[in-house]
């Protein structure tokens, strides 16, 4: 981690993390794909549901990026007994607080999906989606949690064949439950919470057997400092996580008035991009360990020539993915709906989200690096900034002024306004790097 060349290091690292999140987005378009097949009401549904499943993944990334940032930090320090002590508590902290949520939204699932933005038409079939995937809600989050934790080891190879092999089971369990054992779409969320739990189990037999230190719960001993530790590292994680939830149920509400194809739309020009951005998070989940171990190690010319290589690299993906979308936008959300009205607005949608995708490059990267570096400030402002500060209120604001074309039109404009906020804080950063003494030779 602190010897080998930095870009083959990263290159070695970002492989599995992005084939995870490659094949985790593809089994979501699986279920969108074949959900879609059933009705527009139902993939209305798939976006009511996404705010909730990006509450999970908010608690997931919490307490794996929370303390895996710390425990990168204490391995490049070889400080391995306090890393395992913060790999038990991280682990421990997503399960518990995955049952909680998990529950808690149970209870309130009807009144919940209205308070998301479902129509009476989409409600039914939210809540029937929603229901085993929140049974499974300690899976789901144990599952975001020690995938990251394994990454932050080196070990993002073990973190993928959990979430493969859990990907892999989807895409013949949601087929045979909605259609051939006539379940509908409560089969499609059978098949997700099953695939779920499959993964956690992969993920913490890796983890206990095969991590570099391994998962031990008699380890699992807060303590204020160490709580701190994760709050610390985690919160940029959870206040971007909870932001793409309150994102996503605003333009849920700002699509409403605009019908169930509206919303429709919506869902699956979100799953698409986020099919691509999936890519850059991959490539910087394969920069946070170099960049962990190499700060914690005093290597900071390492650090940034690792975040270069890797803003260049995301930035040209997005361009070329860009493009592609764009050019196969009417394909592309047909695949998932046919519909007329659907499609319609979703192609507008997708060509115009195209023109900014590229702008994530730089801004996702300098998050990640931030929040690894334990720049908690920073990081959570800026992951608060496109879906929180920015899009909220920009979706609200543009789609009563332009009805529609505003709605297609508000995550491309947060995503210039995040640009041009990030540049700064980033060069900020980055110059604090360079007046590091360690920086001298590496």
């Amino acid at each position: 981690m602190t010897g080998s060349p930095v870009r083959p290091l990263i290159l070695r690292l970002c492989l599995p993390a992005v084939i995870s999140n490659l094949v985790t987005m593809a089994y979501n378009l699986t279920d969108t794909y074949f959900i879609g097949r059933l009705g527009t009401a139902q993939s209305g549904a798939i976006g009511i549901a996404f705010s909730v499943m990006t509450v999970f993944q908010a608690i997931g990334f919490f307490f794996g990026n929370g303390s895996g940032n710390s425990m990168s930090r204490e391995l490049g320090k070889r400080h391995n007994d306090r890393a395992a002590r913060l790999l038990a508590v991280g682990f421990a902290g997503a399960v518990l607080m995955g049952a909680t949520v998990g529950l808690s939204f149970l209870a309130a699932l009807h009144p919940l999906v209205y308070m998301l933005g479902s129509t009476d038409t989409i409600a039914p079939f939210a809540v029937q989606y929603l229901t085993p995937i929140l049974l499974a809600g300690p899976c789901v989050c144990g599952s975001f949690a020690l995938n990251g934790l394994l990454r932050y080891q080196g070990q993002s190879a073990f973190g993928m064949l959990g979430l493969v092999s859990g990907a892999l089971l989807n895409f013949g369990l949601a087929p045979l439950f909605i259609f051939v054992l006539n379940m509908g779409i409560f089969g499609a969320g059978l098949a997700t919470a099953i695939c779920q739990t499959l993964s956690f189990a992969i993920l913490t037999t890796m983890s206990a057997k095969f991590g570099v230190i391994g998962l031990d719960l008699r380890r699992c001993r807060p303590d204020v400092l160490l709580m701190r530790e994760i709050v610390g590292g985690g919160l940029p994680s959870l206040i971007r996580q909870s932001a793409n939830s309150i994102s996503v149920t605003c333009v849920n509400l700002a699509a409403n008035p605009f019908g169930d194809a509206a919303i429709a739309a919506m869902a699956i020009v979100m799953r698409i991009t986020m099919f691509a951005n999936s890519v850059i998070i991959g490539l910087g989940q394969g920069l946070q360990p170099v960049c962990g171990y190499n700060y914690g190690a005093g290597k900071y010319g390492r650090v940034k020539e690792g975040y270069w290589f890797v803003v260049r690299t995301a930035t040209c993906t997005l361009a070329v993915l860009a493009v592609g979308m764009a050019a196969f936008a009417p394909q592309l959300i047909e695949l998932f709906r046919s519909d007329p009205a659907v499609i319609a607005v979703g192609v507008v949608a997708l060509r115009v989200q195209c023109l900014t995708v590229a702008c994530n490059g730089f801004n996702m990267t300098s998050n990640m690096i931030q929040q690894t570096m334990g720049k908690t400030f920073i990081a959570s402002f800026l992951a608060l900034c496109r879906q929180g500060l920015f899009l909220a209120p920009t979706v609200v604001i543009l789609s009563h002024a332009m009805g529609i074309t505003g709605l297609q039109i508000s995550q491309s404009v947060c995503d210039v306004l995040t640009l041009l906020v990030t540049i700064p804080f980033q060069v900020v950063v980055l110059r604090g790097l360079s007046e590091k003494p360690a920086n001298r030779g590496n």
